[in-house]
This record gives structure tokens, C-alpha cells and sequence, in this order.
């Protein structure tokens, strides 16, 4: 199964909860509202802070603020923060991280694979997430092997 992290998920969290009123908020303010605690928080937020995903405003009345609106920003960029590059496997990010590459032919569909999980990423925005889901989604059923 293909899972995001746990802090990616908060990351995402954080993310929707200082879009919805576009408000500065403290990191423990955010630990609070999502329910993580504040060193989580405010790691996950310097690393959003470092993509330029939010602004940290220093002082009493400091905080984070989003640097753009939620419609504008993407799930992709949020897990890029914290992640790095959407990819399926190492050799889908660039050429010379799998050591199997010299004998590997799969490299070229890796890449396919990642860029349609990528662009699937990128066409869900911020906006998408907090609203509520227009009706629930099947889940998807994909047929596991087993073998004896």
C-alpha cells in the first residue's frame, strides 16, 4: 500500500485549517485545532515555511499565514514539502539513484506511473480538501495475488 506520512498528513491538515479563514495562527494554536502536538507542529510548519508555503511572522502577535489562497495551492505541493518529489520509485525522480538501473528496463514506465500520480496530486487544491465530499467514493478495489 502507498501511504503518505504521518506529518505529511498533518502537514495537510494544518494546511486546510490556516486557509479556511486565511488568519494567522501560532503553532500551538494549529497543534491545537488539529489535535497534534506542538513540536509536531511547528516542525511541519518550518518545512512549510521552507517551500514558502506559509509565512512565520515573529513576535506576541506572530504566527503562520498561508502565502496563497486555498484554491491556489495543491495537495502535490503540500506533500512535496514535506516529502520531496512525487515519485513511485527512485530511478522515477532521476537518472543514477538505483543501482539495478544499468539492467533495469522499467524506468520509463516508473516515470509514467509517478507523472499520473503527480498530476492527479496537483489537480486537488486546498479548497477541495475542506470542503466536504460531494458523495462518498467507492473504495478502490484492486485484486492482490496470492500465492500458495
Amino acid at each position: 500500500m502507498l501511504r503518505i506520512s504521518k506529518l505529511t498528513d498533518y502537514a495537510i491538515l494544518m494546511m486546510v485549517e490556516l486557509t479556511r479563514e486565511n488568519e494567522m495562527l501560532s503553532a500551538h494554536v494549529l497543534a491545537e485545532r488539529v489535535h497534534v502536538e506542538t513540536p509536531t507542529a511547528g516542525k511541519v510548519l518550518k518545512q512549510l515555511a521552507g517551500a514558502g508555503l506559509v509565512e512565520s511572522f515573529r513576535g506576541a502577535n506572530g504566527g503562520y499565514r498561508v502565502t496563497r489562497g486555498a484554491d491556489e495551492i495543491s495537495v502535490a505541493e503540500v506533500i512535496a514539502a514535506i516529502e520531496g518529489p512525487i515519485a513511485m520509485t527512485e530511478c522515477s525522480v532521476e537518472p543514477g539513484l538505483c543501482h539495478q538501473e544499468s539492467s533495469c528496463n522499467l524506468r520509463g514506465n516508473w516515470q509514467r506511473i509517478s507523472v499520473a500520480v503527480a498530476r492527479a496530486l496537483e489537480a486537488v487544491t486546498l479548497a477541495e480538501m475542506s470542503a466536504p465530499a460531494q458523495r462518498p467514493q467507492e473504495p478502490l478495489r484492486i485484486m492482490t495475488l496470492h500465492t500458495a
